[in-house]
């Protein structure tokens, strides 16, 4: 039995340690906007964020987690659906087939918390996620869209 803070609420999971976090995410809490592709943290679809890192949630063994760290699914990211990630991905129309896309937003989401107005080297280098459609240009151009957003509801807040 372990004790997890996850999107903000303290959850029981009944598993082994031996259990990757993203199936402790998709089995136990049917948070299933974490996705399963490779397995081996290559592709990214299953990234999380764990005190605001991104992070592969596959490589993640439910033994090194406690309740003291805080993990985020792309459900917890935003409450209303509106993180400007969010609302600049639906402007772009960014996804093709959209698998991949919530391990993407939360590598992004990582990136601005770090670096507000990133480059598209910094993009390059900092979201590695694999979309299998193509749409790298897409993310790069919804990364930057999501900067103005954010300055824009800054302005308006």
């Amino acid at each position: 039995m372990a004790k997890l803070r996850i999107n903000g609420k303290l959850v029981d999971i009944d598993a082994d340690g031996s259990t990757p976090l993203l199936w402790v995410l998709r089995e136990q809490l049917g948070l299933t906007g974490t996705k399963y592709s490779c397995g081996i943290g290559t592709c990214g679809s299953c990234t999380v964020h764990i005190n605001g890192e991104a992070i592969r949630s596959c490589t993640v063994l439910l033994s090194s987690l406690d309740a003291s760290q805080d993990i985020v699914t792309i459900e917890g990211l935003s409450t209303d659906n509106r993180h400007p990630l969010q609302l600049a991905w639906k402007q772009l129309d960014v996804p093709q087939c959209g698998y991949c896309q919530p391990g993407i937003i939360m590598s992004a989401a990582a990136l601005l918390r770090k670096n507000p107005e990133p480059s598209d080297a910094d993009i390059d280098t900092q979201v590695t996620n694999i979309c299998r459609c193509g749409t790298f240009n897409r993310v790069r151009s919804g990364i930057h869209l999501a900067v103005e957003i954010g300055r824009r509801k800054g302005a308006s807040s």
